[in-house]
């Protein structure tokens, strides 16, 4: 049962008071009731109430909370801040279709309630929990469903499905989240009604797709969207990796390798999208030439895809930005020897900025051979570049290097107005100074390497 004394706090006790002094119910629904019974602390608190809109936002207020607002109230949810606390009240949800009957034994469950309790997706998220009294209603047998470790749709799956097709995304994520599974009805359902998703925003697909991502073991998540044909809605770009196989020396295929790397990576959302679309481009660079298999470019044409993705679904401008660059980058720390030179490995710091850990996590994630000797040379070449990269650090703040002449200084040298020429005589200036052969602030000797390049560029034109 639900411990009540890790659900009353001083502003849901007054909240509970006023509502029942003005005539209405209180109920605690949902996700809070559902982790409470598991022995988890509730996080953001869903409740559910007879009270119209109005009442809601008179009662929020005189129960003092901190800020009461809108949220979807053409829909009857009100959100209230409190005590460091988000709740959102929602009005009861109005029959539509048809209803199961009141089970055998809740009789004393009210009408209006139950019939919102059967228009909420799964048994396990469809309990009450009466903040003024305390009884706690259960009519779909959620309590049995979170102790057998199941993901089933209240009544009819389908039909729930249909009322909000993100729900298909949300029972993968519960069942990863929890590590339950679905009821074979409900995985019918859900491979039924796949299609279903086209309709809903990018946005909220992309807020259940990131929760997949950050669990303990992604790869579960995603094969479960796979099997049940939701990954084809949501990442078409990911079914051609299906059979891509990467040369004779490789084992796994392009969409096997890429789910060990998910899992092999930290839980970090940029970081995760990286591993998921790093190898994106391959199937579309796939050539076969003198019986080897290659893939030219699919870092350049994987980064292009992952912007694509990752802007279809309303990603925050900085993970689109920060995987594209990732994606364009992960092949760059196999290049890496011993003979790099100091300039070059100041070149591959700045260069990866801000990524530069996230790009060695991927590398180091990236190497699935079941070949001990490649790992070990792998893993050994990582350590190696990580190790150059923290000793030059130390000594220099890299990412602050600059040439002794910026671009209004060059203007000035050659009494010329901004162009595309300055670009390229900067980047010569400055790679100077990053292989230690310019100084800084020589600006005397910048100034005459500067007009000796722009005279060579002259004579070449």
């Amino acid at each position: 049962m639900i411990d009540p004394a890790k659900i009353h706090n001083p502003f849901l006790d007054r909240l509970a008071a006023r509502f029942a002094a003005g005539g209405h119910r209180l109920y605690l629904v949902g996700g809070a009731v559902r982790d409470l019974l598991a022995g988890q602390p509730a996080g953001d608190m869903d409740l559910t109430t007879d009270a119209p809109v109005d009442a809601i936002k008179r009662l929020a207020a005189a129960a003092r909370a901190a800020s009461v607002y809108p949220i979807g109230e053409k829909f009857g949810t009100i959100g209230v801040l409190a005590g460091g606390h988000t709740y959102e009240i929602t009005t009861f949800r109005a029959a539509t279709g048809a209803v199961a009957p009141l089970p055998a034994g809740e009789a004393a469950l009210p009408a209006d309630l139950y019939v919102d309790l059967a228009h909420r997706d799964f048994t396990i998220n469809a309990m009450a929990y009466q903040l003024a009294d305390g009884p706690l209603y259960d009519p779909f047998a959620g309590r049995q469903d979170l102790a057998a470790g199941l993901i089933r749709g209240v009544g009819d799956p389908a039909a729930r499905f249909q009322d909000d097709p993100l729900r298909l995304l949300r029972a993968v994520r519960l069942a990863i989240q929890f590590g339950f599974r679905l009821d074979p009805a409900t995985r019918t359902a859900a491979a039924a009604t796949a299609p279903l998703l086209g309709v809903v925003a990018w946005e909220r697909k992309a807020a259940e797709l990131n929760r997949i991502l950050l669990s303990p073991q992604p790869s579960v998540g995603i094969r479960l969207l796979d099997d049940l044909g939701l990954l084809a809605q949501v990442l078409p770009e990911m079914m051609p990796m299906h059979g891509m196989a990467q040369g004779p020396v490789h084992y796994k295929d392009v969409y096997e390798h890429t789910l060990l790397v998910v899992d092999r990576t930290a839980p970090r959302l940029i970081l995760r999208w990286a591993a998921l679309l790093h190898d994106i481009a391959k199937p579309r660079t796939y050539s076969l030439q003198h019986g080897e298999v290659h893939f030219y470019g699919h870092e350049v044409v994987g980064a292009r895809m992952a912007r694509e993705i990752l802007t279809r679904l309303r990603q925050p401008q900085e993970v689109v930005a920060q995987v594209e660059q990732l994606v364009a980058q992960h092949l760059r720390i196999a290049l890496y020897d011993e003979t790099w030179t100091d300039g070059a490995v100041r070149r591959f710091i700045r260069e990866s900025i801000p990524v530069t850990e996230d790009l060695i996590a991927l590398a180091r994630a990236d190497v699935t051979s079941a070949n001990p000797r490649n790992v070990a040379a792998a893993a050994a070449r990582v350590a190696g570049l990580l190790a150059r990269c923290r000793a030059i650090e130390a000594q220099e703040e890299v990412a602050k290097i600059k040439s002794p002449l910026d671009g209004n200084e060059l203007m000035a040298l050659f009494d010329r107005p901004p162009g595309p020429w300055i670009r390229p005589l900067k980047d010569y200036l400055l790679n100077l100074v990053l292989d230690g052969e310019l100084a800084q602030d020589d600006v005397a000797t910048a100034t005459t390497l500067a007009r000796a390049w722009m005279a060579a560029q002259g004579a070449a034109s």
